[in-house]
């Protein structure tokens, strides 16, 4: 099983969108519509966002908009959805380069991409996997860091061997813990604060150590 089998991203049961974009131009127009969204989420939060203001600033009418989103969710689930994309790209781009020797090395990837999306991605400090707007928009039948801890748990199961049933659980207190921890790094500095995730990685390791085959 190769890498990009092992991060196939997760399909949600009811798609954001009222209709695919068929023409390039269409699928420009929902990109910057994307776009748009995750600059305003920044400035004003999910709140803080309309449809209108949405439309306005990707430069289409608003009926544009809801020809392919039917409200603000749909856009902000769409924008998610591709994070997740970039979040499993990321990884399968590193890990293809890299030469895995043990599970750790794997898991230290996963936490890297993380922190540079936090840093790099508009909007992803404020949306993560979607927590914000709906425990389970990335998938209706699971919460979204279930659906991002199982993917996890596949990479590491299917890299190094490790039967499912001793990775699931432990990697998902882990996507938890950490998740809780890198909230804390980046609460207040938007680089995320060092110090604080220095220890992360060291709490995700220090626990999984005593959960995983060494």
């Amino acid at each position: 099983m190769d890498v990009p089998e092992l991060l196939g991203v997760a399909v949600t049961s009811t798609t954001p969108l009222r209709r695919q974009p068929v023409q390039q131009r269409s699928a420009k127009r929902v990109e910057r519509m994307l776009e748009a969204c995750a600059t305003l989420i920044d400035e004003v939060g999910y709140d803080g966002v309309t449809t209108t203001l949405i439309a306005e600033r990707a430069g289409v009418a608003v009926g544009s908009l809801y020809q392919f989103f039917p409200d603000k969710r749909a856009v902000v689930q769409a924008l998610t959805l591709r994070n997740v994309d970039r979040f499993s790209s990321g990884i399968t781009e590193r890990l293809e380069q890299a030469t895995l020797e043990h599970w750790w090395d794997a898991v230290d990837t996963v936490f890297d991409v993380y922190v540079t999306m936090h840093r790099e991605i508009p909007a992803f400090g404020k949306l993560h996997f979607g927590d914000v707007v709906d425990m389970r928009l990335l998938d209706d039948r699971r919460d979204n860091n279930a659906v991002i801890s199982d993917k996890i748990s596949e990479l590491i199961s299917g890299k190094f061997g490790i039967p499912m049933s001793e990775v699931q659980l432990p990697i998902a207190i882990a996507v938890e813990a950490a998740d809780a921890v890198l909230k804390m790094a980046f609460r207040n500095n938007a680089t995320g604060d060092q110090a604080i995730l220095v220890e992360a990685k060291a709490l995700v390791r220090g626990y999984l150590s005593s959960r995983l085959p060494a």
